[in-house]
């Protein structure tokens, strides 16, 4: 009971932690500018304490589930052209202040990640087909294969390393085969039926390679952890290109399944969770700053064209542009929420 009550903690102020984070940076930014800002509070729902300084309402709210910035003028329906309006800045401003929201999750990413590897070191994972963890339940823990046991061959075949026991698995999802192992000095002979990879439908015998850490100096660690955060999103983005341009469904994650994510990685340790967090903090960034109409990304296309025309765009045209990005939003939403159902075996509820 422990364990879920503090796996729900977990959940509730990552979340809520990286949402209020990405406001952050947009307050600070309006703040810096002087735009009136109207309330800043963390978490949403009922307020539960918060004071008034200035013009701005400070308030920490029931569910700590993200953050609020209301700025006055934001709104295209009740902005009055004052000066210090959102909407009556000049273009440029308007995409600082946006552009800070997914630049602070990309900030406090790699400031976790650099705290990570500075505290726990580098993963290095081991190129050896030898056994570094077991996932309970398995096939290979049924079949009574241990930690740091080395894979020698499958159904005669020889396994030289990783790479060659992963192919060598691919098309034997379900079916029987024959494993030699390597115990302290023993060869060992083993005969079960594979495991099938949910996601892929390749065999599995749930099993990870080994991993060693490495420690690294304080400044290499912010290196590493600029690199690691600009991988992720190169890879995420050259991954969606590749299934837009060959019309493939996408493999996304919805609420559902970074709850689900969250939880389990909370469960494993303090680390498997704070790195956890940094990978989603990249995620949010890079999301936000997609040219999604109503997100980050699209309102700074828009005020982008405002700069180019030199002309201050409609309050109307930003009201049809924001209604046409709730419509993709909820899109984007729904099929995240349905991929995540999939995931769970849920999508013969679909059928």
């Amino acid at each position: 009971m422990l364990t879920l009550f503090l796996q729900i903690i977990a959940v509730l102020f990552g979340l809520g932690f990286l949402i209020f984070i990405h406001e952050l940076g947009h307050f600070s930014v309006a703040k810096f500018y002087k735009v009136r800002v109207l309330r800043f509070a963390f978490g949403f729902g009922k307020e539960l304490w918060g004071f008034t300084k200035g013009e701005t309402r400070y308030s920490i709210c029931l569910f700590p589930l993200g953050g609020l910035v209301a700025m006055a003028g934001e709104n295209p329906d009740e902005a009055t052209g004052k000066k210090d309006e959102f909407l009556s800045l000049p273009f440029y401003k308007k995409i600082m202040i946006i552009f800070a929201g997914p630049f602070m999750n990309y900030v406090f990413a790699i400031l976790l990640f650099a705290f990570i590897f500075n505290l726990w070191g580098i993963a290095s994972i081991s190129d050896e087909a030898k056994i570094g963890a077991l996932a309970k339940d398995s096939c290979a823990q049924k079949a009574g294969l241990l930690i740091n046991d080395k894979i020698l061959s499958i159904n005669g075949e020889n396994i030289e390393n990783w790479e060659a026991l992963t192919t060598s698995l691919k098309d034997k999802a379900e079916k029987e085969v024959s494993l030699k192992v390597l115990r302290e000095e023993q060869e060992l002979d083993f005969s079960f039926i594979l495991d099938k990879n949910p996601t892929t439908g390749s065999g599995m015998l749930g099993i990870q390679p080994l991993i060693t850490k490495e420690k690294v100096t304080f400044f290499k660690s912010f290196h590493l952890a600029y690199g690691t955060a600009l991988y992720q999103t190169t890879f995420t983005l050259q991954y969606l290109w590749d299934k837009l341009i060959k019309w493939e469904k996408p493999e996304v994650a919805g609420p559902i399944g970074v709850i689900q994510f969250m939880a389990n990685s909370a469960k494993s340790g303090f680390e498997s969770y704070l790195r956890l967090v940094a990978v989603i903090s990249v995620a949010l960034g890079l999301f936000n700053l997609l040219p999604i109409p109503l997100v980050d990304g699209g309102m700074i296309v828009l005020f982008l064209v405002e700069g180019i025309i030199r002309k201050k765009i409609s309050t109307k045209v930003i009201s049809i542009y924001n209604y046409i990005g709730l419509g993709l939003i909820l899109l984007i939403f729904l099929f995240a929420t349905y991929s995540d159902l999939i995931r769970l075996g849920l999508g013969k509820l679909f059928k």
